[in-house]
């Protein structure tokens, strides 16, 4: 579960809409590897700079901004999703209920997939 599953993560993760977010182990879920949450964490790291990939919009499922990571820094993710919309609290929490994107179906993510892999 590599470079393909990596391809099928930034697929999923480009739907992902501006001013919403998702987090890990939706992501890993909606493609049908609900334990996967870590690797898609490392796909996410392993992005070429200068993607086009929305990783800000990806957070732990508590909320929160989890990475500590210098390209991707919890600095930089807040100020993006803030520059987006995205509110947090005094503890650093993103409202769920207000600014989490519900996602995919499956069959939306067969469909996303399928056309991706005739393009």
């Amino acid at each position: 579960m590599t470079t393909g599953f990596f391809e099928r993560v930034y697929r999923l993760v480009r739907q992902t809409p501006p001013g919403k977010v998702t987090s890990y182990g939706a992501i890993a879920r909606m493609l049908g590897h609900p334990r996967a949450a870590r690797t898609v964490g490392w796909a996410l790291h392993s992005l070429p700079e200068g993607s086009d990939v929305p990783w800000q919009r990806v957070i732990n499922s508590q909320g929160r901004i989890p990475t500590s990571c210098r390209e991707h820094s919890a600095d930089l993710q807040r100020a993006l999703l803030e520059a987006e919309g995205i509110k947090f609290d005094e503890y650093g929490y993103v409202d769920w209920a207000r600014f989490g994107w519900a996602g995919l179906s499956w069959p939306e993510v067969e469909e996303l997939m399928r056309v991706a892999a005739i393009e």
